[in-house]
């Protein structure tokens, strides 16, 4: 038996999840979550990355979700200007699809509908010997520029683990909730450790934020009758070497309706996305089909020059998008809106929440808890709006100058590395670096620039347990190293773990 009850309990430590704990726990409120896996390690961690309105969401009358999108497109831009940064779109105009004038209304929209303030407007473009240009085929002769901004998704569920962590909360992960039940006034959260180990965690409310298991968990976990649903669509992106030279994104449209995505990565490398199809296999065991990187591959190769195909592939990553099942009939036509459902009229209550975006996850953090607000008397007033994620506490559009500035620093570092650190961790890259004066005092090299010190913080400061934790969701640093490289690293954590 446990001898604390927590105000909340959370079940699922991805974007929501974590943005819920952090909210919660910067109002005073006591808060546990725990996650079956890493931190980020579904839906969370497989996204196109970006802090978007959402323009094709317009197609379908989503106006609220884009007017929201666009305001928090801003307000995130300033609380992670470390993980986050703005990009120009190229859309170049198909003269087969959507017609130029619809086009144009849509941008106007969506420069308008948020309140932009730091980004700048949509203009055209005449391709001609422009560099965005260059890349596409002769056929497409003119588009547009807009703005949006990209994320490190997985880094932004970490850091708001981090920050939740920091203000009392607890954090766990490798921790399976096996079942909830009401007993009297609390709920009685059973969970199991790596090791099968069972324990009782007591919570005046249970939130069930487990992104695509949360109709599992309600049924399953919570024994109770599914009056909700949401629907499973898989989203895939395969990541190749770098297409063009200049940095600037692609938005392009599809004949069936659909958007793919080629997004600079990574300094060396394009990300190429997204498809969208029903998923009807297991949560547990899944990955990105040979139909998928073909659908992608052929309709990159309608706009670029260089054609690309399955062999020029170095890595990819799927992921399985818990929207709400509104019924729609296409997968892409889905609402990407969220809907929360508290249990009605029954005590203790327990928050189901079903779809929701990287974009919003803030919101939905401060939604959530206005819904079980009659049931938290204690409840301070909402704060994360004005707030900076860890690291992010320094101006938009001075990242660079702080990489410079932390270099001038600890002169002995390469230039790549301090943009690589700060690009990650903001103001505390330099607590990472602390006292070092030469490459030595940064412990073990472990390759790709990443050193001892670096993996101790992880493990110290932001969970990661393992290398696919430090080399996927930490950081992308598993683009660079080969297998031999990692498994060195698994092993290296490993022994620290335990020694």
């Amino acid at each position: 038996m446990t001898d604390q009850t927590y105000d909340i309990a959370i079940v699922g430590g991805g974007v929501n999840g974590c943005g819920i704990a952090r909210d919660a726990a910067g109002r005073g409120l006591s808060v546990y979550l725990c996650e079956q896996n890493d931190l980020a390690s579904a839906t969370s961690s497989a996204s196109t990355k970006l802090i978007h309105g959402g323009l094709r969401y317009l197609e379908y009358y989503e106006f609220r979700l884009v007017r929201e999108a666009l305001i928090e497109r801003e307000t995130l831009y300033r609380a992670a200007p470390h993980i986050i940064h703005p990009l120009r779109f190229v859309l170049p105009h198909h003269k087969g699809l959507r017609p130029w004038w619809f086009l144009r209304l849509g941008l106007f929209f969506y420069d308008h509908l948020g309140g932009r303030k730091i980004l700048p407007g949509t203009r055209d473009l005449t391709f001609g010997d422009d560099p965005v240009g260059r890349p596409l085929r002769d056929e497409f002769v003119k588009g547009f520029e807009y703005s949006d901004c990209w994320v490190d998704d997985s880094r932004l569920v970490v850091l708001n683990a981090v920050d939740a962590a920091e203000k009392g909360a607890t954090i766990e992960t490798r921790t399976r909730c096996s079942s909830a039940r009401r007993d009297g006034k609390d709920w009685s959260v059973i969970v199991e450790d790596e090791a099968g180990n069972h324990r009782e965690i007591r919570a005046r409310i249970l939130i069930n934020a487990s992104g695509p298991w949360v109709s599992r968990f309600i049924e399953n976990g919570l024994g109770l009758n599914l009056s909700d649903s949401v629907r499973l669509v898989k989203g895939s992106h395969i990541i190749v070497r770098r297409l063009f030279e200049h940095d600037q994104p692609y938005i392009f449209q599809n004949p069936d309706g659909r958007i793919i995505f080629a997004i600079p990565y990574e300094q060396d490398f394009t990300m190429l996305g997204t498809t969208d199809e029903e998923f009807k296999g297991d949560l547990d065991d899944f990955a990105i089909s040979e139909d998928e990187v073909e659908y992608i591959c052929d309709n990159v190769n309608r706009y670029f020059t260089v054609d690309v195909s399955s062999k020029d592939v170095v890595s990819n990553f799927s992921g399985v998008r818990p929207l709400y099942n509104d019924g729609a009939s296409k997968a892409q036509e889905a609402t990407r809106d969220y809907v929360l459902k508290v249990s009605d009229g029954e005590a203790p209550p327990v928050l189901n929440i079903f779809g929701g975006k990287i974009t919003t996850y803030r919101k939905l953090a401060e939604h959530a808890l206005e819904k079980l607000s009659p049931h938290l008397p204690d409840l301070g007033p909402a704060w994360t709006a004005n707030a900076t994620l860890p690291g992010g506490d320094f101006p938009v559009g001075e990242r660079e100058r702080l990489a410079e500035t932390l270099r001038q620093d600890h002169p002995f570092l390469t230039q790549s590395l301090c943009h690589r650190l700060v690009r990650a961790y903001g103001t505390r890259a330099s607590e990472i670096i602390g006292d070092s004066a030469v490459w030595d005092d940064l412990g073990e090299d472990f390759g790709a620039g990443l050193f001892e010190r670096e993996v101790n913080y992880l493990m110290d400061r932001e969970l990661a347990r393992s290398a696919d934790d430090v080399l996927w969701r930490r950081s992308k640093l598993g683009l660079r190293m080969n297998p031999e490289l990692r498994g060195r690293l698994d092993d290296w954590m490993k022994a620290r773990a335990t020694g």
